[in-house]
């Protein structure tokens, strides 16, 4: 297909799960990527794609993460921000709040960092596109992970914010927020049964399916899309399973 031929993309978090697959993608449709994380990738790399590591709460690795990709591979076409921590799943009058710092370090401000430098440099070069990964958390309220929750919508509200300002660049800003996919971070939950009671298509989604996402958003196909926040949820964000909501009326009956 070569939906990327001749760009080259950046995906931090992309050791594993959904960054993981993406760069998988990314690098099957052409673009030359490089892998920014702190934790070396497992599985094995064309020379199209390299690693970095990088701390993404912190500025300066941020700003080298960038200087490298343009170095190695010539330019920056693609900044996909998708590194994230969920902390722990407290309840809000028993958490400590112990979490809050690193959680919106690595979920917001690792994600304005990201924007900010990447979109300097497409700036003076013609423009780019920015894309984010924020979470069905940050767009449904719910309880527990208040951080989390809270960053993550901050992740919404930013990239609306950053579509409008960058627009005059040339740059587009779009958001994905995937929920009930198998990954690492989903790992401590019971997928299939959150499946069962709150997603409308009764699949279970896979870091491929956010991958594709990500991938149309980066790609001209959506050349007229900016500020989006693309659900990859099964229709969860939409309303419960029909199964659920005739168990609720029979209930009330």
């Amino acid at each position: 297909m070569n939906e990327l031929a001749g760009k080259t993309a950046i995906v931090t978090g992309g050791s594993g799960g959904i960054g993981r697959a993406t760069v998988e993608l990314f690098a099957a449709e052409g673009a030359k990527v490089v892998i920014a994380d702190l934790v070396e990738p497992d599985f094995e790399v064309a020379d199209t794609v390299a690693f970095h590591r990088t701390d993404v709460t912190d500025r300066e690795s941020v700003q080298a993460l960038v200087d490298f990709t343009v170095e190695r591979f010539g330019g920056l076409d693609v900044m996909f921000n998708n590194a994230g921590v969920t902390g722990a799943p407290r309840r809000f009058l028993k958490d400590d709040l112990r979490d809050f710092q690193q959680v919106f370090a690595v979920d917001l401000l690792g994600i304005m960092l990201g924007a900010q430098i990447a979109a300097r440099h497409m700036a003076e070069h013609g423009g780019g596109v920015i894309l984010n990964t924020t979470s069905l958390a940050g767009i449904t309220p719910g309880a527990g992970f208040i951080a989390y929750r809270s960053a993550k919508a901050g992740v919404v509200h930013l990239t609306k914010c950053l579509a409008i300002e960058l627009a005059e660049h040339g740059i587009r800003v779009n958001c994905i927020a995937p929920a009930n996919i198998a990954t690492p971070i989903n790992a401590q939950f019971d997928i299939s049964r959150t499946i069962e009671l709150t997603q409308p298509l009764q699949r279970a989604g896979t870091p491929a399916d956010a991958a594709q996402a990500a991938l149309y958003l980066a790609s001209d196909r959506a050349a007229q899309l900016t500020g989006v926040i693309l659900p990859v949820d099964g229709g969860t964000s939409v309303g419960p399973p029909v199964a659920r909501t005739r168990e609720i009326m029979d209930t009330k009956r």
